[in-house]
């Protein structure tokens, strides 16, 4: 992997307290703050495409991220993005090439002490580096077709279908 090439489109990872009420706002990307504080050793560039919660993606989002990815010629992609439409956005992202598409997400703001924001960043990094060409969902530690992953909303977690 020469350069990685970072899509952000918002989603929990993101997310920071906004006011007194509690209320959530998606903020800036977060994983450029990561990547720099673990001092990571390959290039990589963050390309913010949008700051939006999954649930209120649309087809348009969704073709705006493939159209980023086949705009470029990099080869390794590593896409933050909301998870409760993470494999929707995924199978708009099916036959893109000898590209490799990792996708990640967090089920609790990255700015949060006990996020699982940061292990999925690093999973997802390596397995960006050592996947084949396809598409692929990353979180909990786990690796997904996302064919056979789907989000467990009561447990909190992904699981096979």
């Amino acid at each position: 992997m020469n350069n990685l090439t970072i899509l952000t489109t918002g989603g929990t990872i993101d997310k920071i307290y906004y006011d007194d009420k509690s209320d959530y706002k998606i903020g800036e990307p977060e994983i450029g703050r990561i990547l720099k504080a673990m001092d990571v050793a390959f290039r990589w560039e963050v390309r913010a495409l949008m700051r939006k919660d999954s649930l209120h993606m649309i087809d348009d989002d969704r073709r705006l991220i493939r159209q980023a990815v086949l705009a470029s010629d990099e080869r390794h992609f590593l896409i933050t993005h909301g998870t409760d439409s993470m494999t929707n956005t995924a199978a708009e992202l099916e036959d893109t090439g000898d590209r490799v598409i990792v996708m990640t997400g967090a089920l609790h703001p990255a700015r949060f002490i006990d996020s699982d924001a940061v292990f999925n960043i690093g999973c997802a990094i390596g397995a960006v580096q050592t996947l084949p060409a396809g598409v692929w969902i990353v979180m909990n530690g786990r690796i997904w077709h996302p064919a056979q992953v789907r989000k467990n909303r009561s447990a909190n977690r992904f699981e096979a279908v």
